[in-house]
């Protein structure tokens, strides 16, 4: 539809979208996924695609490549596997930046031990027998030795789950898991592990959490790339891992509601732009609208595992080279500095070669 409406030719539009015009011929045919979305997008604006196109481009991207890297379902996955079920292969799978999900693991040299209880033997619970004193009214004769040490064993260990217990469960006032985490659906076992492609009451409520801490999405039951989004950019402003998947860490960053997700908006983002890139103001603006809408918290998976970040989508190796992080890039003063002095070593936008290329078609603000 887009190549109709622009008409114009494979190779032209390739030469233009900086891709050949047989490989842009076939991503057309659907005869293959583009690696990389910015080929996706490149393509789009130059043929004059709206905002709300590539929002729905980038959604249909991400499910297919989605669906390209599917995982098997495992019995880790699934809280109700069936072990003599033979595996059936899952039906959604992680975002295309979570392509290996950490397995469940063992508890850590700083989790909790619990002792197991002490089971009496068979001949150390026998009851002691009753007999009758001098007065003939019956009386229980004396707690042997032997059954007496083993019932103290036990107390013993029940006194120290007890008070372990308090001193491993801070979060309430008596040292349990607070009532508003009991309360909450995500610590359903239903609602173990959330991720993309599913749709659920588990999604509603992350998104609805998300929505709570600021953060820009739809409540819809639908974990697809907005949501995706969103949920990494609070993982990386909580301090957890991004793995885009919502596990226990994350779930209690959700249910804490400690993070902020506000930041700058559009017009602000774009005032900074112009103050910082006064050589060519104009452009700059246009790229950032290009690569994130002018969104700080934007994140873009790519296929080889790695993410661009903040408004100028700046990549996990170049934030290597200016010794940043994705936290850092998510706050726009840092992030459009760092463009700057990326713009600066040969003064183009030679980092951003999609955006670059549809600079022409792009509306001078």
């Amino acid at each position: 539809m887009l190549k109709d409406r622009s008409r114009r030719g494979y190779d032209r539009l390739g030469k233009e979208a900086g891709v050949s015009g047989s490989s842009l011929h076939r991503y057309c045919s659907g005869l293959s996924v583009p690696a990389d979305y910015r080929v996706v997008h490149a393509f789009a604006k130059v043929c004059g695609a709206s905002a709300e196109e590539l929002r729905e481009l980038h959604r249909l991207w991400a499910l297919a490549d989605t669906d390209r890297d599917a995982p098997a379902v495992t019995a880790k996955d699934n809280p109700e596997w069936e072990p003599d079920e033979p595996a059936v292969p899952a039906q959604a799978s992680p975002g295309p930046e979570a392509l290996a999900v950490p397995a469940q693991s063992s508890p850590g040299p700083d989790e909790p031990v619990v002792p197991a209880p002490v089971s009496p033997g068979p001949d150390d619970v026998t009851p002691p027998e009753i007999t009758p004193d001098d007065t003939g009214t019956p009386r229980r004769s004396r707690v042997p030795e032997k059954w007496s040490s083993r019932f103290a064993i036990l107390a013993a260990v029940v006194a120290v789950m007890l008070v372990a217990g308090f001193v491993w469960m801070p979060d309430s006032g008596l040292g349990g898991a607070s009532p508003e985490a009991d309360d909450s659906l995500l610590y359903s076992s239903a609602c173990k592990s959330v991720r993309m492609g599913q749709h659920d009451e588990c999604v509603r409520e992350v998104q609805s959490l998300l929505a709570r801490a600021k953060g820009r999405l739809a409540v819809d039951g639908d974990f697809g790339p907005e949501t995706l989004r969103q949920l990494t950019a609070f993982q990386v402003l909580a301090g957890v891992p991004a793995s885009s998947v919502v596990d226990e860490a994350t779930r209690n960053e959700l249910v804490a509601q400690k993070v902020s997700m506000s930041t700058w908006s559009p017009a602000k983002v774009t005032k900074r732009i112009r103050e910082v890139f006064v050589e060519d103001p104009d452009a700059a603006v246009a790229v950032a609208r290009c690569a994130s809408f002018l969104d700080p918290l934007w994140v873009l998976p790519n296929t080889n595992g790695s993410r661009n970040w903040g408004v100028f989508q700046i990549s996990d190796a170049r934030l290597r080279d200016l010794d940043g992080t994705p936290l850092r890039a998510f706050d726009p003063e840092w992030n459009i500095k760092a463009a700057h002095r990326l713009w600066s070593a040969r003064h183009d936008f030679h980092d951003w070669p999609s955006c670059e290329a549809a600079l022409k078609d792009e509306p001078k603000s």
